[in-house]
Protein backbone atom coordinates (compact mmCIF):
# COMPACT_ATOMS: atom_id res chain seq x y z
CA UNK A 1 0.00 0.00 0.00
CA UNK A 2 2.81 2.48 0.72
CA UNK A 3 4.43 1.79 -2.09
CA UNK A 4 1.02 2.24 -4.26
CA UNK A 5 0.86 5.36 -2.49
CA UNK A 6 4.41 6.67 -3.31
CA UNK A 7 3.91 5.37 -6.93
CA UNK A 8 0.66 8.21 -7.26
CA UNK A 9 2.38 11.03 -5.56
CA UNK A 10 5.17 10.68 -8.15
CA UNK A 11 2.31 11.28 -10.76
CA UNK A 12 0.44 13.52 -9.25
CA UNK A 13 3.44 15.58 -8.05
CA UNK A 14 6.29 15.27 -10.99
CA UNK A 15 10.07 16.20 -10.23
CA UNK A 16 10.20 19.29 -11.65
CA UNK A 17 10.74 21.24 -8.45
CA UNK A 18 13.13 18.68 -7.26
CA UNK A 19 15.85 18.92 -5.05
CA UNK A 20 18.55 18.95 -8.01
CA UNK A 21 18.20 20.87 -11.25
CA UNK A 22 17.30 18.77 -14.57
CA UNK A 23 20.36 17.42 -16.51
CA UNK A 24 21.81 20.37 -18.42
CA UNK A 25 22.43 17.88 -21.25
CA UNK A 26 26.17 19.33 -21.89
CA UNK A 27 29.25 19.86 -19.51
CA UNK A 28 31.37 22.41 -20.60
CA UNK A 29 33.94 21.90 -18.11
CA UNK A 30 34.60 18.76 -19.90
CA UNK A 31 36.12 20.79 -22.58
CA UNK A 32 38.81 22.66 -20.93
CA UNK A 33 41.79 21.20 -19.26
CA UNK A 34 42.85 22.18 -15.96
CA UNK A 35 45.90 25.08 -15.49
CA UNK A 36 48.49 24.63 -12.90
CA UNK A 37 47.96 27.58 -10.41
CA UNK A 38 51.82 28.92 -10.76
CA UNK A 39 51.33 28.76 -14.04
CA UNK A 40 48.35 30.42 -14.70
CA UNK A 41 48.03 32.98 -12.00
CA UNK A 42 50.06 34.98 -9.39
CA UNK A 43 49.57 37.06 -5.73
CA UNK A 44 47.97 40.21 -6.16
CA UNK A 45 48.01 41.31 -2.56
CA UNK A 46 47.92 39.46 1.01
CA UNK A 47 50.75 36.68 0.16
CA UNK A 48 50.91 36.34 3.60
CA UNK A 49 47.23 35.24 3.62
CA UNK A 50 47.92 32.66 0.61
CA UNK A 51 49.60 28.77 0.38
CA UNK A 52 49.23 26.85 -2.62
CA UNK A 53 49.44 22.68 -1.89
CA UNK A 54 49.11 20.37 -4.78
CA UNK A 55 47.65 22.82 -6.80
CA UNK A 56 45.13 23.92 -4.49
CA UNK A 57 45.24 27.80 -3.53
CA UNK A 58 43.76 28.74 -0.30
CA UNK A 59 43.79 31.72 0.91
CA UNK A 60 42.05 34.12 4.21
CA UNK A 61 41.11 37.11 5.93
CA UNK A 62 41.96 37.80 9.60
CA UNK A 63 42.09 41.51 11.12
CA UNK A 64 45.10 42.26 9.28
CA UNK A 65 44.16 41.56 5.63
CA UNK A 66 42.64 39.71 3.03
CA UNK A 67 44.03 38.15 0.02
CA UNK A 68 43.42 37.78 -3.55
CA UNK A 69 45.00 36.35 -7.38
CA UNK A 70 45.09 37.46 -10.80
CA UNK A 71 45.78 35.56 -14.08
CA UNK A 72 49.17 36.62 -15.74
CA UNK A 73 47.57 36.86 -19.08
CA UNK A 74 44.43 39.34 -19.75
CA UNK A 75 41.46 37.46 -22.12
CA UNK A 76 39.43 39.34 -24.94
CA UNK A 77 36.62 35.63 -24.52
CA UNK A 78 37.34 32.76 -22.54
CA UNK A 79 35.97 30.17 -20.68
CA UNK A 80 37.14 30.95 -16.86
CA UNK A 81 36.20 28.07 -13.70
CA UNK A 82 37.26 27.07 -10.27
CA UNK A 83 36.33 24.83 -7.75
CA UNK A 84 35.61 26.96 -4.59
CA UNK A 85 34.89 25.70 -1.00
CA UNK A 86 34.15 28.40 1.11
CA UNK A 87 33.94 28.04 5.28
CA UNK A 88 30.72 27.24 7.19
CA UNK A 89 29.39 29.06 10.34
CA UNK A 90 29.29 33.04 11.05
CA UNK A 91 31.18 34.30 7.69
CA UNK A 92 28.66 38.07 8.02
CA UNK A 93 30.56 40.63 5.90
CA UNK A 94 33.30 38.61 4.08
CA UNK A 95 32.98 38.53 0.39
CA UNK A 96 34.30 35.63 -1.69
CA UNK A 97 34.84 36.09 -5.14
CA UNK A 98 35.89 34.28 -8.54
CA UNK A 99 35.67 37.24 -11.49
CA UNK A 100 36.75 38.88 -14.55
CA UNK A 101 37.98 42.84 -14.32
CA UNK A 102 40.00 45.37 -16.14
CA UNK A 103 39.76 47.98 -13.34
CA UNK A 104 44.09 48.17 -12.71
CA UNK A 105 43.92 49.35 -16.65
CA UNK A 106 40.78 51.32 -16.54
CA UNK A 107 40.47 52.52 -13.32
CA UNK A 108 37.21 54.24 -12.51
CA UNK A 109 35.95 53.56 -15.62
CA UNK A 110 36.05 49.60 -15.42
CA UNK A 111 34.26 46.55 -16.54
CA UNK A 112 33.75 43.71 -14.26
CA UNK A 113 31.80 40.08 -14.49
CA UNK A 114 31.47 38.50 -10.96
CA UNK A 115 31.07 35.01 -9.26
CA UNK A 116 30.83 36.32 -5.51
CA UNK A 117 30.00 34.42 -2.57
CA UNK A 118 28.21 36.66 -0.01
CA UNK A 119 28.75 35.52 3.70
CA UNK A 120 26.14 35.13 5.86
CA UNK A 121 25.05 34.45 9.74
CA UNK A 122 24.60 30.80 11.75
CA UNK A 123 21.66 28.64 10.06
CA UNK A 124 21.45 30.97 7.06
CA UNK A 125 22.70 29.94 3.30
CA UNK A 126 25.26 31.60 1.67
CA UNK A 127 24.21 34.13 -1.32
CA UNK A 128 25.99 33.68 -4.56
CA UNK A 129 25.71 37.20 -6.13
CA UNK A 130 26.04 37.54 -9.89
CA UNK A 131 26.97 40.67 -11.21
CA UNK A 132 27.92 42.76 -14.54
CA UNK A 133 29.56 46.08 -14.59
CA UNK A 134 30.26 48.40 -17.84
CA UNK A 135 32.37 51.00 -18.34
CA UNK A 136 32.47 53.05 -14.94
CA UNK A 137 31.45 51.00 -11.85
CA UNK A 138 33.98 52.63 -9.83
CA UNK A 139 33.33 56.30 -11.39
CA UNK A 140 30.92 56.91 -8.71
CA UNK A 141 28.24 56.36 -10.68
CA UNK A 142 27.65 52.22 -10.00
CA UNK A 143 25.29 50.70 -12.12
CA UNK A 144 25.26 46.80 -11.41
CA UNK A 145 23.19 44.10 -12.68
CA UNK A 146 22.71 41.20 -9.87
CA UNK A 147 20.98 38.38 -9.86
CA UNK A 148 21.21 36.57 -6.69
CA UNK A 149 20.71 32.93 -5.81
CA UNK A 150 20.61 30.34 -3.01
CA UNK A 151 22.31 27.36 -4.47
CA UNK A 152 20.77 23.46 -4.07
CA UNK A 153 23.15 22.82 -2.07
CA UNK A 154 25.96 23.49 0.81
CA UNK A 155 28.64 25.29 -0.59
CA UNK A 156 30.73 24.65 3.01
CA UNK A 157 30.56 20.87 2.48
CA UNK A 158 32.28 20.27 -0.55
CA UNK A 159 34.00 22.05 -3.44
CA UNK A 160 31.61 22.60 -6.26
CA UNK A 161 32.88 24.08 -9.99
CA UNK A 162 31.83 28.23 -10.39
CA UNK A 163 32.44 29.36 -14.17
CA UNK A 164 32.09 32.36 -16.27
CA UNK A 165 31.88 32.06 -19.79
CA UNK A 166 32.06 34.98 -21.74
CA UNK A 167 31.86 35.29 -25.58
CA UNK A 168 31.57 38.62 -27.73
CA UNK A 169 27.67 37.53 -27.56
CA UNK A 170 27.15 37.05 -24.06
CA UNK A 171 27.90 35.74 -20.65
CA UNK A 172 26.77 32.77 -18.95
CA UNK A 173 27.35 32.13 -15.68
CA UNK A 174 27.83 28.09 -14.50
CA UNK A 175 27.12 26.11 -11.65
CA UNK A 176 28.51 21.98 -11.64
CA UNK A 177 28.05 23.00 -15.59
CA UNK A 178 23.97 23.86 -14.78
CA UNK A 179 23.59 27.29 -16.70
CA UNK A 180 22.09 29.71 -13.97
CA UNK A 181 22.17 33.10 -15.52
CA UNK A 182 22.68 34.15 -19.28
CA UNK A 183 23.28 37.69 -20.19
CA UNK A 184 23.68 38.41 -23.42
CA UNK A 185 24.90 41.03 -25.68
CA UNK A 186 22.00 43.59 -26.44
CA UNK A 187 23.93 46.89 -27.65
CA UNK A 188 27.41 47.63 -26.90
CA UNK A 189 26.71 50.02 -24.14
CA UNK A 190 25.65 47.47 -22.19
CA UNK A 191 28.49 44.64 -22.73
CA UNK A 192 31.91 44.10 -21.59
CA UNK A 193 33.59 44.43 -24.81
CA UNK A 194 36.99 45.16 -23.63
CA UNK A 195 39.86 42.54 -22.58
CA UNK A 196 40.06 41.60 -18.95
CA UNK A 197 41.68 39.41 -16.74
CA UNK A 198 40.90 36.43 -14.20
CA UNK A 199 40.35 37.29 -10.61
CA UNK A 200 39.64 35.57 -7.21
CA UNK A 201 39.55 37.08 -3.58
CA UNK A 202 38.32 37.04 0.10
CA UNK A 203 37.71 40.52 1.82
CA UNK A 204 36.00 42.36 4.51
CA UNK A 205 32.68 43.91 2.80
CA UNK A 206 30.85 44.41 6.18
CA UNK A 207 29.12 47.51 4.86
CA UNK A 208 26.67 45.78 2.47
CA UNK A 209 27.39 42.43 1.80
CA UNK A 210 25.30 40.51 4.15
CA UNK A 211 21.85 41.94 4.26
CA UNK A 212 22.51 45.15 3.00
CA UNK A 213 25.29 45.74 5.51
CA UNK A 214 23.24 44.24 8.69
CA UNK A 215 25.87 42.11 9.64
CA UNK A 216 29.45 42.90 10.02
CA UNK A 217 32.46 40.85 9.96
CA UNK A 218 33.23 39.39 13.63
CA UNK A 219 36.81 38.62 13.55
CA UNK A 220 36.33 36.02 16.78
CA UNK A 221 35.61 33.76 14.33
CA UNK A 222 38.77 34.35 12.07
CA UNK A 223 40.48 33.23 9.82
CA UNK A 224 37.72 33.05 7.58
CA UNK A 225 39.28 31.05 5.10
CA UNK A 226 38.06 30.20 1.29
CA UNK A 227 39.26 27.17 -0.98
CA UNK A 228 40.11 26.76 -4.93
CA UNK A 229 41.23 24.06 -7.26
CA UNK A 230 40.88 22.65 -10.49
CA UNK A 231 41.68 26.21 -12.35
CA UNK A 232 40.75 26.68 -16.24
CA UNK A 233 40.94 29.26 -17.84
CA UNK A 234 40.75 29.26 -21.90
CA UNK A 235 40.08 31.26 -24.78
CA UNK A 236 41.30 33.91 -26.70
CA UNK A 237 43.80 36.38 -24.41
CA UNK A 238 43.97 39.95 -25.51
CA UNK A 239 47.28 38.89 -27.92
CA UNK A 240 45.76 36.08 -29.85
CA UNK A 241 45.01 36.34 -33.53
CA UNK A 242 41.87 37.87 -34.62
CA UNK A 243 40.84 34.47 -36.33
CA UNK A 244 40.76 33.16 -32.37
CA UNK A 245 36.94 31.57 -32.33
CA UNK A 246 35.28 32.28 -29.07
CA UNK A 247 34.25 29.29 -26.92
CA UNK A 248 30.80 28.56 -26.23
CA UNK A 249 29.19 26.88 -23.16
CA UNK A 250 26.65 24.75 -26.09
CA UNK A 251 27.94 22.06 -28.45
CA UNK A 252 27.28 24.82 -31.09
CA UNK A 253 29.79 26.52 -31.81
CA UNK A 254 27.87 29.96 -32.30
CA UNK A 255 27.28 29.76 -28.29
CA UNK A 256 23.60 30.43 -26.83
CA UNK A 257 22.07 27.67 -24.61
CA UNK A 258 20.54 24.29 -26.01
CA UNK A 259 16.40 23.15 -25.09
CA UNK A 260 18.10 20.75 -22.22
CA UNK A 261 20.40 23.80 -21.04
CA UNK A 262 17.30 26.59 -20.62
CA UNK A 263 15.70 24.12 -19.24
CA UNK A 264 17.87 23.71 -16.21
CA UNK A 265 18.23 26.93 -16.08
CA UNK A 266 14.74 28.14 -15.87
CA UNK A 267 14.45 25.70 -13.44
CA UNK A 268 17.31 27.52 -11.25
CA UNK A 269 15.46 30.95 -11.69
CA UNK A 270 12.32 29.59 -10.52
CA UNK A 271 13.41 27.86 -7.56
CA UNK A 272 16.85 29.36 -6.40
CA UNK A 273 16.91 32.93 -7.51
CA UNK A 274 16.38 35.18 -4.50
CA UNK A 275 17.09 38.24 -6.67
CA UNK A 276 16.77 40.25 -10.31
CA UNK A 277 18.05 43.61 -11.05
CA UNK A 278 15.00 44.14 -13.82
CA UNK A 279 12.48 43.06 -11.18
CA UNK A 280 13.74 45.64 -8.83
CA UNK A 281 11.10 48.48 -8.45
CA UNK A 282 13.41 50.47 -6.68
CA UNK A 283 15.88 50.59 -9.49
CA UNK A 284 15.98 53.07 -11.81
CA UNK A 285 15.82 50.63 -15.56
CA UNK A 286 16.64 53.62 -17.65
CA UNK A 287 19.67 53.07 -16.45
CA UNK A 288 19.49 49.21 -17.46
CA UNK A 289 18.00 49.40 -21.06
CA UNK A 290 18.27 45.64 -21.10
CA UNK A 291 15.70 44.90 -18.76
CA UNK A 292 13.19 45.86 -20.92
CA UNK A 293 14.26 44.77 -24.32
Amino acid sequence: MALFLSLVLILLFPSSNADWPPSPGYWPSSKFRPISYHKGFKNLWGPAHQSVHHNALTIWLDKTSGSGFKSVRPFRSGYFEASIKVQPGYTAGVITAFYLSNNEAHPGFHDEVDIEFLGTTFGKPYTLQTNVYIRGSGDGKIIGREMKFHLWFDPTQDFHQYAILWSPNEIIFLVDDVPIRRYPRKTAATFPLRPMWVYGSIWDASSWATEDGKYKADYKYQPFVAKYTNFKASGCTAYAPAWCHPVSASPSRSGGLTRQQRRAMRWVQRYHMVYNYCKDPKRNHALTPECGS
